[in-house]
């Protein structure tokens, strides 16, 4: 079977379903291929800081989480070798903490029934070169399905078809590892809507309040490989890597649901192939975690993703509505370069400073850790870092009225 498409997107993730709700607020339809039979919502929850909310403002979805997730207003960071406790409150706009799945469905429920094919794996892509610097992206799929479109984007996360057939170097190992899950107090937590932090020596973990009854919580460390089931993994957390910290932290592992735990390693790519990596072609280009998977030190994995989709949406609904409404292949290309050059340093820098604080969090006790961590990265690092959060990344053209953003 052969089908003819404006856009394919690759993976019905975070990046994919927004990108296809901000091409869906230009006028433009997109189809979603996913690999899975629904909807995928690994890793429980998520934390969305404040350019995220701002990117969900301008795809025209946050009214749907706001009312049911409440803001985070204040951080507790305890050190658990000394015991010290240091408070911060979020100004602003604090974050707020959603499960992944509501995310996707308010994602989902803004596009057409038929705007989402479960079931497709990708078997190969190539691109046909129509003359004039236009060309055709061309989708196999595995079972004999052939779609051409005029734009392919690739959101099919850390281990990509789409970045691996632009070239891009596969993600790297951070050297940490990450447990997720969601602990649930039927009667209720008790928890006001706080961060709950705790730092040790190569380990990190906190928790943070998703309702009354539902805390989300994670554990960090360097462990490169935590298997068994989700029970044997709650246990390693309990007994072998968390046993010295506090046991209001220890309680809520406790309470884990088992189905929600998750281990993973955490993967970035270099920021280097992200400046010089060949991040389009024509027009087949990358979003999402498949441009630039990062440790999830400055919560930004989620909220970079909206922030493609934002950008992307606006480019080729510039270039829409410079053409009468029309998609034209060869500006296609332009309107794919356009959103390159505007998000991969952006990307880049992101990947770093998500890095950079996750090494700092995690630093050991040596004399010039502490010198590099208290004495360099609080002064001088520290205001840089926590300036890429505080981003906007602007709206989508008003298409009905023809004026471009």
């Amino acid at each position: 079977m052969e089908m003819t498409e404006d856009v394919v997107i690759v993976g019905a993730g975070i990046a994919g379903l927004a990108t296809a709700v901000a091409l869906k607020r230009v006028g433009v339809r997109a189809l979603v291929l996913e690999r899975s039979q629904g909807l995928r919502s690994t890793g429980a929850a998520i934390t969305l800081q404040p350019n995220a909310w701002l990117a969900l403002d301008a795809l025209g979805v946050s009214h749907k989480l706001t009312p049911i997730y409440a803001p985070l207003f204040k951080r507790y960071v305890t050190n658990v070798s000394t015991g010290d406790v240091q408070q911060s409150l979020f100004t602003g706009k604090g974050p707020r903490t959603v499960h992944r799945k509501a995310l996707l469905e308010a994602l989902a429920d803004e596009l057409p029934t038929d705007s989402i094919r479960f079931s497709s794996k990708l078997a190969a892509i190539e691109s046909q070169e129509q003359g004039g610097g236009a060309s055709t992206a061309v989708v196999h799929l595995e079972d004999g399905t052939v779609i051409k479109s005029k734009v392919l984007i690739g959101c099919d996360g850390l281990h990509s078809v789409v970045a691996r057939w632009l070239g891009l170097a596969e993600p790297v190992y951070s050297g940490r590892s990450a447990v997720r899950g969601l602990a649930r107090f039927p009667q209720g937590h008790g928890f006001k809507q706080e961060v709950q932090r705790f730092e040790d020596v190569g380990k990190r973990a906190a928790f943070v309040p998703l309702n009354e009854r539902e805390l989300y919580w994670f554990f960090v460390c360097e462990e490169e490989n935590m298997t068994g089931e989700p029970e044997q993994i709650q246990r390693q957390v309990l007994e072998k890597h968390a046993e010295s910290f506090p046991s209001v932290y220890l309680d809520v592992v406790r309470h884990a649901d088992l189905s929600t735990i998750t281990w993973a390693p955490l993967m970035l790519r270099y920021p280097w192939g992200i400046v010089f990596g060949n991040l389009r072609k024509g027009n087949i280009t990358v979003a999402g975690d498949a441009m630039h998977p990062m440790t999830p030190d400055l919560g930004q994995g989620g909220g970079s993703s909206l922030e493609d989709a934002v950008v992307l949406g606006r480019h080729i609904g510039n270039s829409v509505i410079r053409n009468g409404a029309l998609m034209v292949p060869g500006d296609m290309a332009k309107a794919i370069d356009d959103y390159v050059k505007e998000r991969r340093w952006r990307a880049a820098w992101l990947v770093t400073g998500s890095y950079i604080s996750g090494w700092k969090q995690q630093g050991g006790a040596k004399w010039w850790m502490m010198f590099l961590r208290d004495g360099v990265f609080y002064k001088y690092v520290f205001g840089w870092i926590a300036g890429l959060v505080d981003y906007n990344c602007g709206n989508l053209p008003a298409v009905s009225s023809g004026k471009e953003d």
